[in-house]
């Protein structure tokens, strides 16, 4: 059943459907990692409810940020949020597969494009019983490579592609971003506790750009006592007051 939901970014507001799928922190802190700018052109590839081009552009207010989604339903969801949001003159939505963008972008039109793409490949993992989410979470539609290939297409020389993975998934990433001329810039593991393991990836590459790898400090989501640390608040954008426990 659908729901309205606080995005916790200014006053936005969020329609979410369960049945098909819901933000979590993967969008917000791909939303962080990206370092939009006003004057960027954004692209968000497989962009769901819409959810990151919101916090992107309370978080920039970047001059134009294209939401792109195959999904017809999670589309229809993304122009209402965006409508409901009064951004109708400040975010666009596209309804098509990223495969087909050349029927829609010239080549080369964005600075920016992010992504958080399927984590798990075709027959790779269990099936939801939910086609929704099944599209969402697995590579039955489109693959990393359709992605990568899809934000080289749409990005300038030099123009920035910010991705949110999986660990395991690292060196198909690197790999397939070098590929396709997107050289691997930053790279930022995100671990859920202090001391474990980490089970998100963020990734940064700049079309065409110089080989240099800068690894950045692990982003621990909850200290030693479950408390979400203090630079996940700094993303929230939470005060003092405000931290969730």
């Amino acid at each position: 059943m659908e729901r309205i939901d606080r995005v916790g970014f200014g006053d936005y507001r969020l329609a979410q459907d369960p049945t098909q799928f819901c933000y979590g922190i993967d969008a917000v802190i791909l939303a962080d990692f990206a370092q939009a700018k006003s004057s960027d052109i954004i692209a968000d590839l497989g962009t769901g409810n819409g959810v990151i081009p919101l916090i992107l552009y309370h978080k920039s207010h970047a001059s134009r940020i294209v939401g792109v989604e195959k999904q017809n339903e999670a589309y229809e969801l993304a122009v209402r949020n965006g409508r409901m949001n009064g951004l109708t003159d400040c975010l666009e939505w596209v309804c098509c597969d990223v495969t087909d963008l050349q029927d829609h972008f010239p080549p080369g039109g964005f600075s920016l494009v992010v992504s958080n793409p399927p984590y798990v490949e075709k027959d790779g993992g269990p099936a939801n019983r939910s086609k929704h989410l099944e599209v969402a979470r697995h590579e039955t539609t489109g693959t990393l490579e359709d992605f990568v290939k899809a934000a080289a297409y749409l990005l300038l020389p030099l123009g920035s592609f910010c991705l949110v993975h999986r660990p395991s998934r690292l060196v198909d990433i690197l790999w397939c971003c070098r590929k396709h001329r997107l050289e691997p810039k930053r790279l930022r593991f995100v671990a859920p506790r202090t001391g474990e393991a980490p089970n998100i990836v963020l990734v940064q590459c700049v079309k065409n750009g110089g080989k240099e790898l800068n690894m950045e400090p692990t982003l621990v989501v909850r200290d030693e006592q479950g408390r979400y640390s203090a630079e996940i608040d700094r993303i929230y954008e939470r005060d003092s007051n405000q931290k969730r426990r």
